[in-house]
């Protein structure tokens, strides 16, 4: 029998943690549940969970701020719950380690799908690394044994995210790729809606690798520049 995989949810709303937790635990899932940062911090030490579903908005320390604690601690996926629909908010919780976001009021059957796509791309990445394989783009360089990336030598912090997102744009450099078909190689599926999704991460990339690096077809996709 597999092992039960462990879900921590930062969430202060009583009535969307209990909603989610009674979901979770009906899918087979261990489920944990925090009501503020302090508190997530605490049994994200004891509980050492496969993956965070954490409230932006939280009383306290704040979900960006916890996103950071964590990462920092040990590498976990995250996936973060905002009601807030600015970009830059969004940008903000993927550059400190989220590795996907879902906007509030969102379906239980969109938040589990997520969570499956989640952790097969952890299971995924980890066969990957195996491979040992150095991938050069013009300037920038990607280890995939070691998940590292390197623009003219300098490393680059990507997150999990990122990562996975540039070496697939990176294994077929200057070829289009469609957000559709970033989604499903990428996060593990595809929907019309999520497409944003992919928008953020490219925004995100362009920030650390420079604005030059991938390059936007307009209703279509995106490319890796080849130079």
């Amino acid at each position: 029998m597999a092992e039960q995989r462990r879900i921590l949810v930062v969430e202060d709303d009583v009535t969307i943690a209990l909603a989610v937790r009674n979901r979770l635990a009906a899918e087979g899932f261990d489920v944990r549940v925090a009501g503020d940062g302090q508190d997530a911090l605490v049994q994200y030490g004891r509980a050492e969970p496969d993956l965070v579903i954490l409230d932006r908005l939280l009383p306290g320390l704040d979900g960006l701020e916890v996103c950071r604690r964590m990462q920092a601690a040990r590498p976990v996926p995250v996936l973060m719950l905002t009601a807030l629909g600015e970009e830059t908010d969004v940008l903000v919780g993927l550059g400190v380690g989220a590795d996907d976001y879902l906007a509030k009021p969102f379906s239980m059957r969109e938040l589990v799908a997520r969570i499956h796509a989640l952790l097969r791309r952890v299971e995924r990445a980890a066969q990957l690394a195996a491979e040992d394989t150095v991938i050069r783009v013009g300037e920038v360089e990607i280890d995939t044994a070691a998940r590292r990336v390197f623009v003219s030598g300098v490393e680059a912090q990507l997150t999990r995210t990122e990562f996975d997102l540039l070496r697939r744009l990176a294994e077929r450099p200057g070829q289009v790729f469609e957000r559709d078909r970033l989604l499903s190689d990428v996060w593990g599926f595809s929907e019309a809606a999520a497409t944003r999704t992919v928008d953020s991460h490219v925004r995100a990339l362009r920030r650390k690798l420079g604005s030059d690096v991938v390059r936007t077809v307009h209703g279509v996709g995106y490319a890796l520049v080849r130079r």
